[in-house]
């Protein structure tokens, strides 16, 4: 079995969320750091972990609060944590949490840790406005002002353009699209059908709903206070949506390209709100302590292609990576997760793996291999829990060892796109 030069293997010993709501509605009051001390307390509490014992944290996030950058530090300041907690935040876009978590388990594998926690937390409700760069210029050359007079001149050179608020924006900023305009494009270049891409929704929200029914996917979940009373408890992801059909689904229009595309509202991930965290362990210290770890780390890998291309695409090129580095084939993997940006995205993403032009591109004589719908997703994916970008990464490798456990299989595999071109593969075998 490939192992890290000190021969440490890394433990996932457990996994806890919060609901993942959308934007806007049951968690629009809590912040980031709230969301991600909320599934911290939990992991801790759940696992009886002795706070001292844990060597660093760390956590991710995209849309970072300009008062309180450090969303780690924010977190490991909660009283079960010695104050001396390192603690750093990490952000790959919508793979934020994954960086997180490859960035602990390095350090485990280094020597430098035992006993760490990492994962992500978004609040896409509470996102910064920014003030125009008039309004900011404006606002800065008064503070500097001697007297009165001289600051009620300055501010009287204020426009009614300079009130007009910058918020963020979801697209690259090398090219000006947005993510769902670049899967529209990926859409069109790989022949991928809007039937295709709500028929995969359709299966996400409804493999999600009897995930949630069945109490698989609650078992993840930390119930969270309900603002504003706080006196009732948020127990589910609320952007599952047990009652769709295709025929509604169909009905859609499309958002980005009014015209021409095929990307909607219904088949391409929400914004949302939530946070999550998992625990990792050099295996030495796992056993030390007397856990029983659900998986452990088998190797991982990023790549990124041309934001001006396939955007989404790059996960085609890190799966083969991880999967030679853990000396294994798409056909020895019994369970994937491949996060749900867009439904298109995923179908590209697919036929990629399939695909003897992505293969060559990626330096391989062969395709990777056939994806099996059977061992894909199979509680739903982003499309229908909600994708709050610095938490998803932990999210997917919560379920997928779960599920692993669950079912007595060996090995998974998890992808997630990111923004920027960028993607990320992990290969995980059950404990």
């Amino acid at each position: 079995m490939p192992t890290s030069g000190t021969g440490r293997r890394v433990a996932i010993v457990a996994g806890v969320r919060t609901p993942f709501a959308r934007s806007g509605t049951l968690l629009k009051d809590y912040t980031a750091i709230d969301l991600g001390k909320l599934a911290v307390a939990e992991l801790v509490q759940r696992t009886a972990l002795d706070g001292a014992l844990v060597d660093l944290l760390v956590f991710g996030t995209v849309v970072q609060a300009v008062t309180a950058p450090n969303i780690a530090r924010e977190v490991s300041l909660l009283p079960h944590f010695p104050k001396t907690l390192q603690a750093y935040t990490v952000s790959r876009a919508c793979a934020s949490a994954n960086q997180a978590i490859t960035d602990a388990a390095d350090q485990i594998t280094l020597g430098h840790a035992h006993v760490a926690i990492a994962g992500g937390a978004e609040s896409l409700t509470q996102v910064p406005i920014l003030h125009s760069r008039g309004m900011s210029d404006v606002l800065v050359a008064a503070s500097k002002a001697k007297s009165l007079p001289q600051r009620l001149g300055i501010l009287a050179q204020l426009r009614p353009k300079d009130f007009i608020p910058i918020t963020p924006a979801i697209a690259e900023p090398s090219t000006g699209e947005s993510m769902g305009q670049s899967a529209d494009k990926m859409a069109k270049l790989n022949g991928i059908t809007r039937e295709s891409q709500d028929r995969f929704a359709l299966r996400s929200h409804m493999s999600a709903a009897l995930g949630t029914d069945d109490g698989r996917l609650t078992a993840e979940i930390v119930p969270v206070p309900a603002p504003p009373k706080f006196d009732s408890m948020i127990a589910t992801d609320n952007g599952v949506r047990r009652d769709s059909t295709y025929e509604q689904l169909a009905a859609l229009k499309p958002v980005f390209d009014r015209l021409y595309g095929t990307v909607t509202a219904g088949n391409a991930s929400p914004l949302t709100d939530g946070g999550a965290a998992v625990l990792l362990m050099s295996e030495e210290r796992a056993k030390e302590l007397g856990y029983t770890p659900l998986a452990y780390i088998r190797s991982y890998a990023y790549a990124a292609v041309d934001p001006a291309g396939q955007l989404l695409q790059a996960p085609v090129l890190a799966a083969p990576i991880a999967l030679a580095r853990a000396g294994l084939t798409l056909g020895d993997i019994d369970l994937i997760e491949m996060h749900e940006a867009f439904a298109a995205q995923v179908l590209s993403n697919i036929q990629g793996l399939a695909s003897t032009t992505w293969a060559a591109r990626a330096g391989l004589s062969t395709p990777v291999g056939e994806v099996d719908f059977d061992k894909l997703n199979v509680m739903g994916g982003s499309l229908s829990i909600g994708h709050p970008f610095g938490a998803t990464g932990a999210r997917v490798l919560t379920t997928l060892c779960n599920e692993l456990a669950r079912r007595g299989q060996q090995f998974g595999m998890l992808t997630v796109c990111a923004a920027g071109g960028m993607g990320h593969a992990m290969i995980v075998e059950r404990a």
